[in-house]
């Protein structure tokens, strides 16, 4: 067994890297005194502007993105390096374009729609948002009851969706709706491109989150959506949307996987500098312990995270992995940040280090496609053979 990567991959983790500290750490002050400010966690467009030209210019762009549409093809062992290096950063940055949405879209696209969406969305051309979620249906996608209806040449859909992320600037959004009630998740569930503007897709609000995000609410007032951008085929829309929900459990174990690291180098850090009653934190029992297990669990974690990613490019069934490795890593994550803070006493509790934008992250990873007891569930469920 072999346990490193391969050079190709492991040259890109490291540019990934240096793109991190080099672009993106040095912008972590103005991010931090936004969010500070209650203006959330952002960049300005003319940083935006400068980070995408110069990731751009390193061949950051479209990595896991088919060759023939610009993109380098890479395989999912070759994203979690980059990913797990992403999430060192408080800085909220996505290389383009966002895998998950991708993966998405390369699973289900007719020739025309390749054209129109997949293309433009891999040279970065357009941002994408996805609508899945609803008031009344968020860990159970099953559940949703938003109603799309053929009526001619177009589909009429009405209902309610929300914690959508970028609802309000996405050129489109893919969005999930019920077309057959009686099938459901079996049969009844379809994907639609909905472009932005389409009269009945109304943002209803800005909903702030924590870690300095925003997500959204959309009701849709019999929205008409043209027969041509139903996405993949009616009905089928359920299993191409876990390939995306799979795609980005995986981005956020990387991601937890990146942030307790960080979090980590800081403790390492700080430790040996900061005296309490005469001794040297790195000298207490309690932070050698956080420290130990800090770097104990992230190597278990990165460990599982490549081995799924693995399997996953070798076409094996993932779905028990995907779950395991989401919930263990965003949790892990969550109290390796957690123990940061705390042994940077009061400083730790502000928000002039990055610890606690990162740590409000994890939290709503934690929720975020699939809540850690949902996954655990589904872990126990699988390997009980029961059947849901």
């Amino acid at each position: 067994m072999h346990f490193e990567l391969i050079e190709e991959h492991r040259m890109l983790q490291e540019l990934v890297a240096r793109f991190v500290r080099e672009n993106l750490i040095p912008l972590e002050q103005k991010v931090l005194e936004r969010d500070a400010q209650g203006q959330g966690a952002y960049l300005t467009q003319e940083e935006r502007d400068r980070i995408d030209a110069r990731s751009r210019d390193l061949g950051l762009w479209g990595l896991d993105a088919p060759a023939d549409v610009g993109g380098t093809d890479l395989p999912a062992v070759a994203m979690i390096g980059v990913n797990i290096e992403m999430g060192k950063t408080c800085v909220p940055y996505y290389l383009p374009p966002d895998s998950p949405n991708l993966r998405m879209l390369m699973a289900t696209v007719n020739e025309d729609q390749r054209e129109r969406y997949l293309v433009p969305y891999v040279q970065k051309r357009t941002v994408s948002a996805i609508g899945i979620s609803e008031p009344g249906a968020g860990a159970d996608p099953a559940a949703m009851i938003t109603r799309a209806v053929r009526e001619g040449d177009d589909w009429i859909i009405n209902g309610r969706k929300i914690w959508i992320s970028r609802a309000q600037e996405a050129d489109f959004t893919i969005l999930m709706a019920v077309t057959d009630k009686q099938k459901g998740a079996r049969g009844g569930i379809s994907a639609f491109l909905v472009d932005r503007g389409t009269p009945g897709f109304n943002v209803l609000r800005r909903i702030p989150m924590l870690g300095g995000q925003f997500t959204y609410e959309v009701v849709l007032e019999d929205c008409r959506v043209p027969a041509a951008n139903l996405l993949g085929k009616e009905g089928q829309g359920f299993a191409p949307m876990q390939v995306r929900l799979s795609t980005r459990r995986l981005q956020m174990a990387s991601w937890s996987i990146g942030m307790a690291q960080r979090a980590l180098d800081m403790m390492l850090e700080y430790a040996p500098q900061r005296v309490v009653f005469g001794e040297p934190l790195a000298n207490r029992q309690s932070v050698q312990w956080w420290i130990a297990d800090a770097w104990t669990r992230i190597k278990a974690a990165t460990l599982m995270t490549y081995e799924t990613a693995w399997k996953l490019d070798n076409g094996a069934d993932v779905r028990t992995d995907i779950s395991s490795v989401k919930a263990y890593s965003t949790e892990m994550a969550y109290e390796v940040l957690d123990h940061a803070m705390q042994m940077y006493g009061a400083m730790g509790m502000t928000k002039e280090i990055p610890l606690s934008l990162m740590s409000g992250h994890l939290r709503t990873m934690r929720i975020y496609d699939g809540p850690t007891e949902v996954h655990k569930w589904v872990v126990a469920r699988n390997l009980l053979g029961l059947k849901r």
